[in-house]
C-alpha cells in the first residue's frame, strides 16, 4: 500500500478551517449547554414532584436518544411543516450552523445537569450547615456554595463530557458543514483516498483532545487542590 499525503498537505488550510469551525461549534455548544444546565441541575435536586419530574423526563428522554436524531430532526424534521417554514424563526432553523449548536447544546445539557446535579447533591453537609449557621439566605447558599462547590468538583466528570461533545462535533459533516471531518469528506471525494483523508482528521482530534485534556488537569490543579489528600 502506497501512501500519498502530497495531496493531504495541499488540503491542510481546509482541514484548519474546518478546526475553526469545530471549535466554534463546541464553544457555542458548550455556553448554551451550560447555561441550561444549571438551572436543570437545581431542578434534578429539588424534592418537588412538580419540579423535580420535568428537568428529569427531560434528560431522560434527550440522554436516551442518539444526538444524530436530535440533529436530524431539528435540521430536517422541521422544516417539513409548512408552519415552521411561514414562521419567523425559519431563517434561523435552515441555518445548518444554528442547528448543529442547537442540538449539540440540548444534548450537552442533559449530560451535564445531571452531572452538576449530582456534584450538588454529594455537596459535604458540613458546608451547608456553616452557610445556614451564619445566616445565608437559600438563594446566597446556592449561589455562594452549592454552586461554585458542585461545579469544581465536576470538573473531572465534566472534562469527559466537554471531550465528548468535541467527537460529536463531527457529525455536523453531516448537515452539510465542513468541519474537520467534513473537510476529510471533502478530501475523500475529490480524490478518494479514505485512509490519508480520514486518518489526518484522526490526528486533529487528537491534538485537541490532547489540549482539552491540559486544560482541564490545570483547572483541576487549581480548583481542586482543596480535596487532595494531605501529606503526614
Amino acid at each position: 500500500m502506497i501512501f500519498d499525503y502530497t495531496v493531504i498537505w495541499d488540503s491542510l488550510p481546509l482541514y484548519f478551517t474546518g478546526v475553526l469551525v469545530t471549535l466554534k461549534l463546541l464553544a457555542i455548544s458548550l455556553a448554551i449547554g451550560l447555561a441550561m444546565a444549571v438551572p436543570l441541575a437545581l431542578m434534578r435536586v429539588s424534592r418537588q414532584p412538580a419540579v423535580n419530574f420535568p428537568a428529569w423526563l427531560y434528560t431522560y428522554v434527550i440522554r436516551g436518544t442518539p444526538m444524530l436524531v436530535q440533529l436530524y430532526l431539528l435540521y430536517y424534521g422541521l422544516a417539513q411543516f409548512e408552519a415552521v417554514r411561514d414562521s419567523v424563526l425559519w431563517p434561523l432553523l435552515s441555518n445548518a450552523t444554528f442547528c448543529a449548536c442547537l442540538a449539540f447544546a440540548i444534548n450537552t445539557s442533559a449530560y451535564s445537569a445531571e452531572i452538576l446535579a449530582g456534584s450538588i447533591k454529594a455537596t459535604p453537609p458540613g458546608e451547608i450547615e456553616a452557610a445556614k449557621a451564619i445566616g445565608m439566605s437559600r438563594f446566597k447558599l446556592y449561589r455562594r456554595i452549592l454552586l461554585p462547590s458542585a461545579l469544581r468538583r465536576s470538573l473531572p466528570q465534566y472534562s469527559n463530557e466537554v471531550i465528548m461533545m468535541l467527537h460529536a462535533t463531527s457529525l455536523a459533516s453531516l448537515v452539510t458543514l465542513v468541519d474537520i471531518t467534513g473537510a476529510a469528506r471533502t478530501v475523500n471525494s475529490q480524490f478518494y483516498m479514505p485512509f490519508e483523508a480520514y486518518i489526518t482528521a484522526g490526528v486533529f482530534y487528537l491534538c485537541l483532545t490532547f489540549i482539552l485534556v491540559r486544560l482541564f488537569r490545570l483547572a483541576e490543579a487549581r480548583w481542586l487542590v482543596y480535596l487532595a489528600p494531605r501529606k503526614h
